[in-house]
């Protein structure tokens, strides 16, 4: 097996490094999330529990009993919030869908309480566990929900789409969660213990690489992921996209995409986009 240098694996997965201009995209997504609070009908800072970022924010549809998209944002399990991508709301909202954008605590935490990736994986299993029990009093439709995420929250929606939910809440049917999108996700977390930008504040273990990997897990018995990268992002992360299809496979992964002249951060936009390849892939697997 190769061995690569340090160098090397900040080259690959550091994005704001590899996108001078993303400063941009940020302040872009700032201001039009801040726009689509104001256009849309919304109920802001739910709490889905009591630890830390246990909120979310709801943008009800336009009709009742709605298909639901739960959306997840990256930032490296260490970085941004929910507010940053309420943008996500008025194309999904257009599409006649009640949505759902969750926070979580942010690694490392502090001393007193330290967080890990799989510490905020539970916060996403709890997150879900609420809409579940309570999303019918937004006007959705719990029975229909679609999880989705890009980068860190692409990674968090592959993990919840093999979720059992049995072993969570015995009142959710077992495999509940049957669709999800990930833009630009991560499956194998084992390369970032070598990255040296990631390492002081993920603290990222062995055993939780492993605990947190989806493609070191069995595919989901049910339900389907679409997978989808920007065809100007990294080797690496194009390595991602392909690994969870190859380990998966086609049933499990139906849709692999290498969206060309998107990088990591233009590939979110892409979504708010009409006639975009991502905005039919999302309505496809939304089947609206």
């Amino acid at each position: 097996m190769k061995t690569h240098s340090a160098a090397w694996y900040d080259s690959m997965y550091n994005n704001r490094a590899l996108v001078p201009d993303h400063a941009a995209h940020f302040a872009d997504w700032s201001k039009t999330s801040a726009d689509a609070r104001a256009a849309l009908k919304c109920t802001l800072n739910i709490a889905y529990g009591d630890g830390p970022n246990e909120s979310l924010d709801i943008f009800p549809a336009s009709k009742p009993n709605a298909p639901v998209v739960v959306f997840i944002h990256g930032g490296y399990w260490r970085s941004l919030d929910k507010a940053d991508h309420s943008f996500v709301a008025p194309p999904l909202h257009d599409m006649g869908v009640c949505v759902v954008v969750v926070n979580y605590a942010l690694c490392p935490g502090t001393a007193e309480l330290p967080v890990t990736i799989p510490d905020i994986a539970q916060q996403m299993v709890k997150a879900m566990a609420w809409t579940w029990h309570n999303i019918a009093h937004h006007g959705g439709n719990p029975q229909n929900v679609t999880v989705a995420g890009h980068s860190a929250g692409g990674h968090l929606a592959a993990m919840l789409l093999a979720c059992d939910w049995k072993h969570v809440d015995p009142s959710i049917p077992a495999h509940w969660i049957q669709k999800a999108l990930s833009i630009s996700g991560l499956y194998d977390l084992t390369p970032l213990r070598k990255t040296p930008f990631l390492q002081d504040s993920l603290r990222l273990t062995a055993k939780h690489a492993r605990m947190a990997s989806p493609a070191l897990w069995p595919r989901p018995r049910k339900g389907v992921l679409y997978t989808v990268a920007g065809g100007d992002e990294s080797p690496e992360f194009l390595r991602h996209n392909r690994l969870i299809h190859q380990v998966w496979g086609a049933r499990a992964v139906p849709v692999c995409e290498e969206l060309a002249g998107l990088n990591h951060f233009s590939i979110v936009t892409d979504l708010t986009k009409k006639g975009t390849r991502l905005s039919a892939l999302t309505k496809a697997l939304l089947d609206l």
